[in-house]
């Protein structure tokens, strides 16, 4: 996986060989307004809006796009459908156990980029990902 050009969307779609297509930005654009994982079944729901016309086969083929040129991933709770989420700093989420709700959590880092791993030298961490469950503020009452 790549990571995304400095200059944007449109950079990145073109230099990993993809085309621009309007229903390709319509789904980056509806991942980038609402921070709040969702699934491409949300997406799907929330690009109809403005696209009438875009198929759910359309939303997980783009989704497909996005995660492989490196400006999305793909969070996994459980057995739960796969969620979406356009921050591609190091973080962890954190799920509500009570609403579902799913927050991204910032890495905690010692120093300029180690991170806090108690591994053997000869493990090499390529990419990591955490989880942490409770409830959130609104649940929390």
């Amino acid at each position: 996986m790549t990571k995304p050009a400095a200059n944007g969307y449109e950079e990145t779609i073109s230099h990993s060989g993809h085309r621009l297509t309007p229903q390709r930005r319509e789904v980056y654009d509806v991942l980038l307004a609402e921070r709040d994982h969702p699934t491409a079944t949300e997406l799907f729901i929330r690009a109809k809006k403005r696209m009438p016309a875009i198929s759910l086969a359309t939303v997980y083929n783009c989704l497909e796009t996005l995660v492989d040129c490196g400006l999305a991933k793909q969070v996994n709770v459980d057995r739960e459908a796969t969620r979406y989420c356009p921050n591609l700093e190091d973080h962890g989420h954190f799920i509500c156990e009570r609403c579902g709700k799913v927050t991204d959590v910032p890495t905690a880092k010692k120093g300029r980029s180690e991170k806090s791993w108690h591994l053997p030298e000869e493990f090499i961490v390529t990419h990591a990902e955490f989880t942490l469950r409770g409830l959130c503020p609104d649940c929390n009452t």
